[in-house]
């Protein structure tokens, strides 16, 4: 038996989007059940993201921290940020975000892993890249404004983060992710083994 995800679309009756926000909106959908009842189901439409674990010579990983108003916390995450173009190129966005939001560069890009992340509620899909051999940015910082102007910086080596993800201390979805994944990657066979940049994404199609 292969564990694989497979695509699938129920018949929908009805549909309607309530709230329309300014990245985001929300649906309700009136949906077909195998037994042919009719439930209505509400989620968030969301146009996709991307995030970086950007990883130094010394095997640390490139930290903000910032400020998150729906859970009340100032949670340490990896650079991330969504899709704001329909068809944007994933690994773009990504190279955009770690410029924007600590001012490096990586010479080399690999997918790390590709997550929804509450698909119960939420259509965001996030692919999360692993960028090494870093190094500052050139021109001028990118101005922030926000939350993010009062973010924080670190470099946290990464046997650190995994004893935080495990103690419960760290909680954003694709630092775990991130981070967990890549233990893993090394230890079945090494990072270089991973998805080239440019891979297929299907929840997110895009232009090469």
């Amino acid at each position: 038996m292969t564990i694989k995800d497979t695509p699938e679309e129920w018949e929908i009756r009805a549909t309607d989007t309530p709230f329309v926000g300014n990245k985001t909106s929300v649906r309700t959908d009136d949906v077909v059940m195998p037994d042919g009842s009719v439930v209505r189901r509400d989620y968030q439409v969301h146009p996709g993201s991307v995030a970086v674990l950007a990883l130094d010579d010394e095997d640390r990983v490139l930290l903000i921290k910032q400020y998150r108003h729906p859970v009340r916390q100032k949670l340490w995450e990896i650079p991330a940020g969504l899709l704001d173009i329909p068809g944007e190129n994933p690994l773009h966005a990504a190279q955009r975000e770690l410029y924007e939001e600590a001012h490096v560069k990586a010479e080399d890009w690999r997918v790390l892993t590709d997550v929804y992340t509450t698909p119960g509620g939420c259509d965001e899909a996030v692919r999360i890249f692993l960028a090494r051999h870093l190094s500052e940015a050139e021109g001028d910082r990118f101005e922030v404004e926000d939350e993010e102007s009062d973010m924080e910086h670190a470099r946290v080596p990464v046997d650190e983060l995994v004893r935080g993800v495990l103690a419960g201390e760290l909680h954003n979805n694709c630092l775990v992710v991130g981070v967990l994944s890549l233990v893993a990657a090394r230890a079945s066979g090494g990072v270089d083994g991973l998805r080239p940049a440019g891979a297929a994404w299907p929840a997110r199609p895009f232009e090469v």
